[in-house]
């Protein structure tokens, strides 16, 4: 027994050990005991400097000192962030983001005063690998599609050209302009005045976007100042990159420049690629994840900023795979995926970017407050002048060119608000701190500080009176209806049918033949089997009835205090949905296929001992037989496409018309629809009608659709 008293002791002391603890005074060392057999002694550091004194409490601000620091910077943004929201009229005169500027002045001012040394400031490789991601990633998987491709052309005409105009314009003249100040400029570069011109190109119209957003714009509008933005900061961090790499060459050839525009081309086309291999990667996890719903929305986020972190470590641009991510695997992904996955996915996107632009902003005006700043009135007062001399003369020139080969003819007033509209903001700034040190880097740093505040504070706060002076167009607030969707989606067909007649290949004939591949094909590959629509009118539905859900979710049923019904539960109207959606499905199965021009060919030839299509009769023909009768040859599946919408329609207008059930459910279908095809005998059948073709049409099935709700007894 002797033997085992070191062992309570080794256990106190390990616990002591874990409590961050001190043994008392005079308490047993184990070591100073016998030697025990079996223990080891020899790992203790006599060396290491431990409190004789037990606390009852102790600080260690160092243990959490980092993600202290970071939860509290979330808070104070996300509570300036509440604050703007709360200020009464404040947000309707200033830009959200110049409130967040003008707290983060107002805190770095404190900590300056406080600590008499510069405040923190927000590291480039923090702004690229963590803060940047969810704001591009937002910014893509909420890109309005159908426009953003319809607009493609014109996007990148403002992205691409417009950018290398405003770069090398911008370089070229401030290159000029420290040659007339010899003395104090004499010492830049023409490479240097490239490399900040690269930079200091790069457009962030946060503060135009959200007044967009307020004020309704037109879509095309909306969509050419998103989509250049976001196409804009990849370009300008390639430029920035290839301009960068010169400067440490001792010398620049034609052959470095031939060699740096072909990186260019691979840079943009390998984040193109990298993207679209992960987004479809996280499509094809998706479909499997219909037995753990709960990490669904994880794959999203997961190979998203896999893509983007690829494309950086190979040099490819990250923005653009990022955004090609996002585009691809979001139609699938909705598929597989629940209604409530669906819902985090996009809240979490929100609160994810929303922060990080907000944390953006607050640094911004943080940074402001250094000591690093070198003033020069001829080179500030020249950067901002030209900036916005060579947006809006590349603007014009631009659109000038462009305007003969579009239909909708971008007019002076949107072009006057794209010039207008080109912000600078964290791109610029964080590419800025980037730069290697020489002479004049703190002189880029104060003229970067200088311009984003201007564009920031006098355009973001004039954009909103200009959009309200020169009368933009606007959009109509509501939602499409599926009428509106289905008339469309006929016109996309009309105009891909003609474009294939005239032998014209247009938009509406490359989207038509991505719309068959991606139905033969990746659909089927991509989307789980339960998940599979092959109704092209029930998907037009689902995704209406999405956005509807989306729009007004949080809307209180109305209820009519006159009438003794009582109004539906939300469990009774996902009850009538999922029975509608599924005899729709079932019925168009009954019927023929969906008009494609890839497959109209074949109603020439196919069954043609179908039965006649007759019209309904009125009151005053129930008592005699005069149909109409048609020929296969002439009545193709456009027909019965046209038939099946005007069913579908007067269905979700029964449905929408009535908030509240005072009758049984199957009061609603009207007669005429309890029979897939009412069949009358024509007078050319008459004659031909025989007691075998009689008991056949009486043992003909009728479909009916149920509407019985699951929930309720029947009566």
């Amino acid at each position: 027994m002797a033997a085992l008293w070191p062992v309570p002791l080794l256990i106190s002391q390990s616990l002591w050990a874990c409590l961050a603890l001190t043994l008392p005074d005079g308490y047993p060392e184990p070591h100073n005991g016998p030697p025990t057999a079996g223990f080891n002694y020899s790992h203790v550091d006599p060396s290491v400097d431990l409190p004789r004194a037990l606390r009852v409490f102790s600080l260690d601000y160092h243990h959490v000192q980092a993600p202290f620091e970071i939860v509290l910077w979330i808070m104070l943004a996300s509570l300036a962030k509440l604050g703007f929201h709360w200020s009464g009229r404040v947000p309707a005169i200033v830009p959200e983001s110049c409130v967040l500027i003008m707290v983060g002045l107002l805190v770095g001012g404190v900590i300056y005063g406080v600590r008499h040394s510069a405040p923190p400031t927000l590291s480039a490789d923090a702004f690229f690998l963590f803060l940047l991601p969810p704001i591009v990633l937002d910014a893509g998987y909420f890109l309005p599609g159908r426009l953003f491709f319809e607009n493609l052309g014109t996007i990148l005409w403002y992205a691409v050209l417009g950018t290398l105009w405003n770069v090398l314009g911008i370089g070229l003249s401030l290159y000029g302009v420290c040659l007339l100040a010899p003395s104090s400029l004499g010492d830049i570069s023409l490479l240097h005045c490239l490399l900040f011109g690269s930079l200091i190109a790069a457009v962030d119209p946060v503060a135009v976007l959200s007044v967009f957003q307020e004020m309704h714009v037109n879509e095309q509008l909306h969509i050419l100042v998103f989509g250049e933005s976001l196409l804009n900061d990849a370009v300008t961090v390639v430029l920035y990159k290839l301009f960068e790499s010169f400067l440490r060459l001792p010398s620049v050839t034609g052959l470095d420049v031939l060699v740096g525009g072909c990186r260019v081309v691979v840079v943009g086309l390998g984040g193109l690629f990298v993207g679209l291999f992960f987004g479809l990667v996280a499509a094809l996890t998706s479909r499997f994840t219909f037995r753990a719903q709960v990490i669904a929305p994880l794959f999203v986020f997961l190979y998203s900023y896999l893509s983007y972190l690829t494309s950086e470590m190979l040099h490819f641009s990250g923005i653009v795979a990022i955004v090609t991510c996002a585009v691809t695997m979001k139609q699938y992904v909705e598929a597989n995926v629940s209604e409530r996955s669906n819902t985090s996915i996009q809240y979490f996107l929100k609160m994810w970017s929303s922060v990080s632009e907000t944390l953006i902003f607050i640094f911004l005006g943080v940074s402001t407050i250094q000591d690093i700043h070198m003033w020069s009135w001829p080179f500030v007062c020249s950067t901002l002048l030209l900036c916005l001399v060579w947006r809006a003369t590349g603007v014009l020139l631009l659109t000038a060119v462009v305007n003969k080969l579009r239909r909708n003819a971008v007019t002076f007033r949107d072009q006057f608000i794209i010039a207008y509209g080109g912000l600078r903001g964290a791109i610029c700034f964080s590419l800025v701190f980037l730069i290697d040190d020489f002479p004049k880097k703190r002189l880029f740093i104060t003229t970067t500080i200088v311009v984003i505040l201007f564009t920031v504070f006098v355009q973001g706060m004039t954009i909103k009176p200009l959009v309200e002076l020169l009368d933009v167009k606007r959009k109509k607030r509501a939602l499409p209806t599926v009428s509106e969707e289905i008339h469309s989606r006929l016109l996309d067909h009309l105009l891909s049918g003609i474009e294939d007649v005239v032998g014209y290949w247009g938009q509406h004939y490359w989207k038509d033949r991505f719309e068959q591949f991606n139905k033969k094909y990746l659909r089927r590959f991509l989307i789980g089997e339960h998940h599979q629509t092959h109704s092209s009118i029930l998907r037009v539905y689902q995704e209406v009835e999405r956005r509807e859900q989306q729009g007004v979710e949080e809307t209180p049923p109305v209820v009519d205090a006159h009438s003794s019904s009582r109004p539906l539960l939300p469990e009774e109207m996902d009850s009538i949905r999922r029975i509608l959606s599924r005899n729709l499905q079932n019925f168009n199965n009954k019927q023929m296929p969906a008009y494609s021009r890839h497959t109209l060919h074949q109603d020439l030839t196919t069954d043609k001992t179908r039965k006649p299509l007759h019209r309904h009769q009125s009151l005053t023909e129930r008592c005699t037989y005069h149909t109409i009768t048609y020929c296969p040859q002439v009545l193709t599946s456009t027909h019965l496409e046209i038939w099946r919408i005007d069913l579908y329609s007067s269905l979700l207008a029964v449905c929408s018309a009535s908030p509240r059930w005072s009758e049984r459910p199957d009061s609603l279908v009207p007669a005429a629809l309890n029979h897939t095809q009412p069949s009358y005998p024509g007078p050319a059948e008459e004659e031909q009608d025989s007691p075998q073709r009689r008991t056949q049409i009486e043992r003909a099935t009728k479909k009916q659709l149920s509407f019985i709700l699951e929930n309720e007894k029947p009566l």
